[in-house]
């Protein structure tokens, strides 16, 4: 009997699971802090676990969240509530200019969102992979966003494939999105980093 498909669907439904997990524990630590002060650590500890899980660490979920989470309160919030009342701000604007037919105002909005989102999305796996603080984690992941358009361009897709699911099918969005987009940002992202850790340092690998 083959048993490989039997160890590749466990091994798809583990990954699944474990997704599912880490969304709720975003979403529980989030509401903990009261939303303003859960978001930033609670993103930040969920990143931590992903990179964590990645390079094959074993551990319990809930245990590691709760100890990343009061690791990163003061981090995470700094990083994340900023960047989270930018994005609200712009969002507002965007829906307020639509709602008025304003389209050049309403799609500036939609650009500097989606920088915004870009910028993000380097810099929440690059403040747990790297030792930086956090006045260098926003000019850097700007540096590489720009300097790397096509990973760019990959995170986009990602992350508006993610949106259109969650808009599509609701379950999606509740049980898995942002456990799914933290997970891809992260798995992408580390990838990134090495490579251009290797252009920029080639003698070092």
């Amino acid at each position: 009997m083959d048993t490989g498909w039997a160890v590749k669907l466990y091994g798809v439904a583990d990954e699944v699971l474990w997704t599912i997990k880490l969304n709720a524990l975003w979403i529980l630590f989030t509401l903990a802090g009261g939303i303003a002060l859960g978001i930033g650590p609670a993103t930040l500890a969920a990143y931590s676990l992903t990179r964590r899980r990645s390079s094959g660490e074993s551990f319990h979920a809930l245990p590691a969240f709760r100890t990343a989470f009061r690791q990163e309160f003061r981090r995470g919030t700094l990083l994340v509530l900023p960047l989270a009342v930018a994005a609200v701000l712009l969002v507002g604007n965007y829906l307020y200019f639509a709602a008025l037919g304003a389209a050049l105002p309403r799609l500036a909005s939609l650009v500097a969102l989606v920088a915004l989102g870009l910028i993000a999305g380097y810099a929440l796996p690059m403040a747990v992979h790297y030792d930086l603080g956090v006045r260098l984690l926003l000019p850097k992941a700007s540096l590489l966003a720009l300097a790397r358009p096509a990973s760019s361009l990959v995170l986009l897709f990602v992350a508006v494939s993610i949106a259109y699911l969650s808009v599509r099918f609701a379950v999606f969005g509740v049980l898995l999105a942002g456990g799914a987009w933290i997970r891809l940002d992260t798995w992408l992202c580390l990838r990134f980093f090495a490579e251009n850790d290797a252009r920029l340092h080639p003698s070092s690998h």
